[in-house]
């Protein structure tokens, strides 16, 4: 038909194709919602975290940067060195590397994971080490030492390693090094980290900073520290040095000169060995110590390396930081020195005087007795410090008393005569020589007669010092002038060092020096008149101690003609003292004298 279509379509496909339409054009809204969601999602995430980088984090996290960008290191100052008498090296410093942490540097975390990897290069439990980073803070701009002195095989092994070890440096610095290990070390004392008293009394003093805990280290830590300085620098994000921007430099400490000598040190503790016990010698016309030794002792560079609490423990076995010459003893036969003094001074002896001796004298139906079983016949106060009669001491020292006794004991440096703050070193005791008032006040106990006895041969209450023993000889043999022992050379023939003239009168001095040269000549201590040194005069003492092994003691002087220096040792447990303490005193007198 003229006019129409030759295709017909039908209304249902019309239909069907404008619905595939409208879904087509759905399926592609859908589409773009939700990449529009999920463009707004991942905006709305950086939004946040730009958020708590700038708003909440962001002074840390600037902190952070610049702290990776610069850094002040604090420089250590070299401490002054420490000489004997003669300007031998007694202490010194050293290079050496350690090994520090930037707490900042990471996360608590992270540092958990770095520690178990450094803990088997340094050998410090993982623990240790997060335990410092905890007491530090680990938003500390401050670097935290944890390892001092580390070997060439750590420095190697951190060094390959690192960029496991972001926020660990190693730095070379200044170490306390004591050459002659542990002699003096009693003196010397030790050095360590600043207590957090010290860090609060001291502003100044930067964290880490070491200062003297023990002895000469201690008393002059003022001298010794030196000022620290510091650098700054600028690192990458690697914590590497890029470039040093300033630094202030450290000041050295000042170095200190000693009394000692380095050689009548170092014979000291030979001769005394491994047995407990002390040794002190001093110049008996100014009260310089020449040496002082205890034992058991201990090493000041096992503190200078920093001591671990394993370590502490066991340093304190046996107690080797205890200076023995600096604790009260009974001090046996050497103490008759002060009853032979007590006796004249009180009025009731002449140094000429004499006195029946026996085998034994019982006083209130207890016997008394004498080394042997007769006694030494009728004897003077010369014979009787040569033999050391005891029979002889009993009764001198019952007459004299107990007041006496302890009178002219303190005046030879006995009991607190001497002024151990100006020797400063720690622990240090006196001795005491209680009357019978100050034995009611210490103890609420009466006195009795055999207290008297006791007393007059150095047993019962009586306890002294090894250094008062020295004092006490040195105050006899130098025309009675009690000289106050003391350990700086600038402290010698200084006001604070004044020798006291003491009430003892010259021929009180004099009758019971002679003594103390007849116990060498032809008494207990004929040992060391065998040629090999000067004649020298002295006393023996074999004390006893319940319960123990007798102390071995002597004291000396030497000279005998013009006396230079005086001895007194201590053998704890040594029996005789002419067996055990003597020969330390002759060893100590032949370095003296060659």
């Amino acid at each position: 038909m003229a006019g129409e279509s030759l295709f017909t379509i039908e209304p249902e496909y019309l239909a069907s194709e404008e619905s595939d339409d409208r879904k087509f054009h759905h399926r592609r809204r859908h589409r773009g919602v939700i990449v529009l969601l999920l463009i707004g999602s991942l905006l709305s995430l950086y939004g946040i975290q730009i958020a708590n980088l700038q708003l909440i984090r962001g002074e840390i996290n600037l902190d952070r940067a610049e702290n990776n960008r610069l850094r002040l290191l604090p420089v250590p100052a070299q401490r002054g060195e420490i000489f004997d008498r003669r300007e031998r090296r007694l202490a010194s410093s050293r290079l050496a590397r350690s090994v520090y942490l930037w707490p900042r540097e990471k996360s608590p975390e992270a540092w958990q994971e770095t520690a178990e990897k450094l803990s088997q290069i340094v050998d410090i439990p993982a623990e240790e080490i997060l335990q410092t980073l905890e007491e530090q803070g680990y938003n500390s701009r401050l670097s935290v030492r944890i390892k001092p002195d580390i070997t060439p095989g750590m420095f190697i092994a951190i060094a390959e390693n690192s960029a496991d070890f972001k926020g660990v440096e190693i730095r070379g610095e200044s170490q306390r090094y004591y050459p002659e290990n542990k002699l003096a070390a009693h003196v010397l004392g030790y050095i360590g980290a600043a207590s957090l008293e010290e860090l609060e009394a001291h502003p100044e003093y930067p964290m880490g900073m070491l200062t003297g805990q023990m002895g000469v280290e201690r008393i002059a830590n003022k001298q010794l520290d030196g000022v620290w300085g510091n650098r700054l620098i600028e690192v990458n994000a690697k914590g590497e040095e890029i470039q040093e921007l300033g630094i202030q430099s450290p000041r050295m400490g000042e170095s200190v000169q000693l009394t000692l000598d380095l050689k009548l040190q170092k014979t000291a503790e030979t001769a005394l060995g491994n047995r407990r016990g002390a040794v002190v010698a001093l110049d008996v016309k100014t009260g310089a110590i020449l040496a002082i030794a205890s034992h058991p002792t201990f090493d000041p560079n096992w503190f200078a390396d920093g001591v671990t609490e394993a370590e502490w423990r066991r340093v304190q076995g046996g107690n080797p930081l205890l200076n023995r010459a600096l604790q009260g003893y009974p001090p046996g036969s050497t103490f008759k020195i002060v009853t032979a003094i007590a006796a004249i001074e009180s009025g009731k002896y002449s140094p000429n005087s004499t006195v029946a001796t026996s085998a034994a004298i019982t006083i209130g139906g207890i016997s008394f007795h004498e080394h042997n079983d007769k006694g030494y016949g009728t004897i003077g106060f010369r014979d009787a410090l040569a033999f050391s009669s005891n029979t002889f001491f009993y009764q001198v020292g019952m007459n004299a008393g107990a007041h006496q006794i302890s009178k002219w004991g303190k005046e030879l440096g006995i009991g607190g005569s001497i002024d151990l703050d100006v020797l400063g070193l720690d622990g240090a005791n006196h001795g005491q020589i209680p009357t019978p008032e100050q034995k009611k006040e210490l103890y609420d106990l009466p006195w009795y007669t055999g207290d008297t006895v006791t007393m007059a041969i150095g047993q019962g209450l009586v306890l002294a010092t090894p250094l008062e023993l020295a004092t006490m000889v040195g105050t006899v043999v130098n025309g009675g002038y009690r000289v106050q022992p003391h350990l700086f050379a600038s402290q010698t023939n200084t006001p604070e060092t004044q020798p006291t003239k003491t009430a003892i009168s010259p021929q009180a001095l004099n009758v019971v020096r002679q003594g103390l040269i007849d116990v060498v000549k032809k008494g207990t201590g004929r040992g060391l008149n065998d040629g090999s040194i000067p004649l020298t005069g002295g006393k023996t003492g074999t004390v006893e101690v319940p319960g123990q092994p007798n102390n071995s003691m002597y004291v000396g002087f030497g000279p005998a003609d013009k006396p230079e220096i005086a001895i007194a040792v201590l053998v704890e447990g040594g029996g005789y003292g002419s067996v055990a303490a003597a020969p330390v005193a002759k060893a100590v007198f032949q370095a003296y004298f060659q």
